[in-house]
């Protein structure tokens, strides 16, 4: 590309690169988070918990409208049809980020978490459940089932949504011209 060209190119039209390189950014890296959610319950046999199944809905809603975003911004729609996708993506991301907070500060002890997945597990056998009740794995909210540096699934959580909403962010920004 030629240099002159760049000086050129319009404050409007810089914007709708940005948001559409924050869009595709934010869909690959919220595809990437739920195909890890998945490989750690499908493969490493690492359940997910009710809070981290309601984690995955900001995931099931990003991929998709963000995909949508990056096609709108490419197509050139007007800022007034990118812009409220961008703001969408960055209240989800910043949503989500609270959650995982949340659960997070569950995990550590910091606060009590939701009653139906923490506190004590009821013996099932004295109810006169069938005896394969016995082999169903109730997963706590409460419990941390893996950690790297310090931090669990959902202390990772927090920290990848809180990059979606700033990547989301800052192509609102760069759409309102103040970011180049």
């Amino acid at each position: 590309m030629n240099p002159d060209a760049a000086a050129t190119t319009t404050p409007a039209a810089r914007g709708k690169k940005t948001a559409f390189a924050v869009s595709l950014a934010v869909a690959f890296i919220a595809t990437a988070t739920i195909a890890g959610a998945w490989y750690f319950q499908l493969v490493l046999k690492i359940l997910p918990c009710p809070l981290c199944l309601e984690q995955r809905y900001a995931y099931y809603l990003a991929i998709p409208l963000s995909l949508f975003v990056a096609f709108i911004a490419a197509k050139g729609a007007p800022r007034c049809l990118i812009m409220p996708g961008l703001v969408v993506l960055a209240l989800v991301a910043l949503g989500n980020a609270g959650l995982a907070t949340y659960h997070a500060g569950v995990e550590w002890g910091y606060w009590p978490g939701p009653t139906d997945c923490t506190g004590p597990v009821l013996d099932l056998g004295k109810a006169g459940l069938l005896d394969n009740l016995d082999n169903v794995r109730i997963v706590r909210c409460d419990e941390v089932q893996w950690r790297f540096l310090g931090l669990s699934l959902a202390g990772y959580n927090a920290l990848i949504s809180l990059l979606m909403a700033a990547l989301a962010g800052w192509g609102v920004a760069a759409l309102a011209g103040k970011v180049r």
